[in-house]
């Protein structure tokens, strides 16, 4: 690990003492990475976060494309760069200084590409807020054959039309399966007209469907969305292993380390956009998975290890990785942590095995999305009511004291008695605790709205408005009476604009402009978001928010219909009937369900 020593002599510097939080941008890091000189580096490539470095460094994705471009043998240049706060940005304005990265503090305009990752769709302003300090052109048709090509990757790709105007190229698919040949094209058109390689991105083919070469449909130029091109998903076989990671000197939103076990979910929920466009399932051997774990442990200093995956408990070497880790983890006072649980004993039994490797128990989480069990079978969840009881039994016959569970609001087919359910769940719960003598048991209930995302069989439903999300939560709210009871649930006004940005289409672009220009920034950040603005935003120009919310009828044309992420649509259409017929669809570990991604071929 190398050091990465903040530069005293920046203009971001000077102005340190005005804002606050300065340490986000001071740039002081211990990095695993050689770094490349920039007078000798082939290409230069700025990985940009739309949010604030605590934000950004959190995102295990962000260190992966820069630690997977490091481990290409290539002569490339990544640096990062992150949105900075309101403070930071009106003081750059008002002194003339551009966005720079942060190891080598240069300009973004000055790099081959900038790279930007769409975490998810209450960011999309400060992409703007970033593209207009960089000193570049806002719309991607208004800048110039000398400014660098802008790339976007990430779940908001699946919904490119969304951002079209701002992004040069998306990136549809893995970073493994896509950024070598993209990559290697732009390096060896460096010095070309801008318009010249966009055009060769365009046309580029490739002769195999699933190698990390670019097809004809792995890029997506948003001048040529008139062509009718279809957009191929493309994944990576073998994805890459993290074995260190950045390691900032400031504290950060998720300061652990990460190590991904599996990609892909094969449990087949039906509102999960994640768990959809993510398949096939793709597991690392446990081998590599427990040495990549000591490995970045060792390398970074940090005490704890998140096992990252949409279902960690999922992972087949689960229990055979912690039993064999535990030893060394116990002896270097180290943890592993798991992101979710599912509700049953074999997940209990793995909670108990980790927290052995703590000094006492904590806080255990559950997600049961649906108060009742018609509801959880319209969302094809497979937990019983049953599974819920035993689960919560065993959670506190094992000594923990604290549950959390996560509920949604909203979700198709959605009655009184769901929500009412929700309540009735909790106190059930918390009646369990008590009566297995847990006197200090306590129940947080968090419960947020539903956004019917794109490429998943609710992607044709209706969006619950703010009025209806906010009655809603009033009336689980209302139930809870217990001190012992604690509800949060999202606030609906953000939960709106994600809907709208999520199933959005190129209309949007200028709805999205006008919101940045009168003063929208960080629309994830409570307090910030201004629901106002993006209201006379849509007034502004002429369009109806609720258009973008409304059901869609089955045989509608959709805005991301032209983006293939390898399930068919008769799958999603029928997974939307068995919903409405309460009719569960068994998980990929127990059969196939016949979703288009073909696994046999993986």
């Amino acid at each position: 690990m190398e050091f990465n020593f903040p530069e005293f002599d920046t203009p971001e510097w000077r102005l340190m003492s005005q804002v606050s939080r300065p340490s986000r941008y001071s740039g002081s890091e211990w990095r695993p990475y050689k770094k490349i000189s920039w007078d000798e580096a082939a290409l230069k490539i700025c990985l940009a976060f739309p949010d604030v470095y605590e934000t950004g460094m959190s995102y295990y994705g962000f260190q992966v494309i820069e630690g997977f471009i490091a481990s290409m043998g290539k002569d490339y240049l990544a640096d990062r760069a992150y949105c900075p706060w309101p403070d930071m940005e009106a003081l750059m304005r008002a002194n003339d200084i551009t966005l720079r990265s942060i190891e080598h503090k240069r300009s973004l305009r000055d790099f081959d590409i900038i790279a930007f990752t769409l975490p998810h769709e209450t960011s999309y302003t400060n992409i703007l807020t970033m593209i207009s300090l960089s000193g570049l052109r806002l719309k991607a048709d208004e800048r110039s054959d000398h400014d660098p090509i802008i790339i976007a990757g990430g779940y908001g790709a699946y919904t490119p039309e969304v951002l079209s105007a701002f992004i040069d190229v998306f990136c549809v698919g893995e970073a493994e399966a896509l950024l070598p040949g993209f990559l290697s094209l732009v390096e060896g058109m460096k010095g070309s007209p801008r318009s010249d390689i966009l055009k060769a991105i365009h046309d580029h083919k490739s002769p195999t469907p699933h190698s990390s070469l670019l097809t004809p449909h792995s890029y997506y130029v948003p001048l040529c969305f008139a062509t009718g091109d279809r957009v191929k998903r493309q994944a990576a076989e073998n994805f890459f292993t993290l074995n260190s990671m950045i390691v900032p000197s400031v504290n950060i939103v998720h300061d652990r380390a990460a190590v991904e076990l599996f990609r892909g979910c094969g449990r087949g929920c039906r509102f999960c956009q994640a768990g959809m466009v993510n398949r096939p399932v793709r597991s690392r051997p446990e081998a590599e998975a427990s040495k990549s774990i000591l490995s970045i442990i060792n390398s970074t200093g940090w005490e704890e290890v998140g096992l990252l995956s949409l279902a960690s408990c999922d992972y087949y070497g689960i229990e055979a990785l912690i039993d064999e880790l535990s030893p060394t983890l116990n002896e270097r006072r180290a943890k592993l942590s798991l992101p979710s649980l599912r509700m049953d004993g074999f997940s209990i039994g793995l909670a108990e095995k980790l927290e052995g490797l703590r000094s006492k128990h904590g806080g255990i989480t559950f997600a049961p999305e649906a108060g009742t069990q018609r509801l959880r079978d319209v969302i094809n969840k497979g937990i019983s009511e049953d599974m819920i009881i035993k689960c919560l039994n065993e959670v506190f016959s094992r000594g923990w004291e604290r549950v959390k569970l996560y509920f949604m609001m909203g979700l198709p087919t959605e009655t009184d008695e769901d929500l009412d359910a929700i309540a009735e769940i909790s106190y059930r719960t918390l009646k369990l605790g008590r009566a297995m003598g847990r006197k200090r048991a306590t129940v947080s209930v968090s419960v947020s709205g539903f956004v019917p995302k794109a490429h998943t069989p609710f992607q044709w439903e209706r969006q619950n408005s703010i009025a209806e999300l906010q009655e809603k939560g009033r009336r689980v709210k209302n139930l809870l009476h217990d001190r012992a009871l604690s509800i949060s649930y999202h606030e609906p006004e953000q939960t709106f604009l994600e809907g709208v940005l999520s199933r959005g289409d190129k209309r949007t672009c200028d709805v999205i402009l006008r919101a940045w220009e009168t003063g929208a920034r960080f629309d994830s950040w409570t307090e910030h978001f201004n629901l106002t603005l993006w209201l006379e935003a849509f007034e502004y120009c002429g369009l109806d928010p609720n258009e973008f919310t409304r059901e869609r009828a089955e045989d509608e044309i959709l805005p991301w219909d032209f983006v293939d992420v390898g399930l068919t649509k008769e799958f999603l259409l029928r997974e939307r009937h068995r919903a409405y017929d309460q009719k569960l669809t068994t998980d990929c570990y127990s059969g196939c369900a016949a979703c288009g991604v073909g696994c046999v071929k993986w």
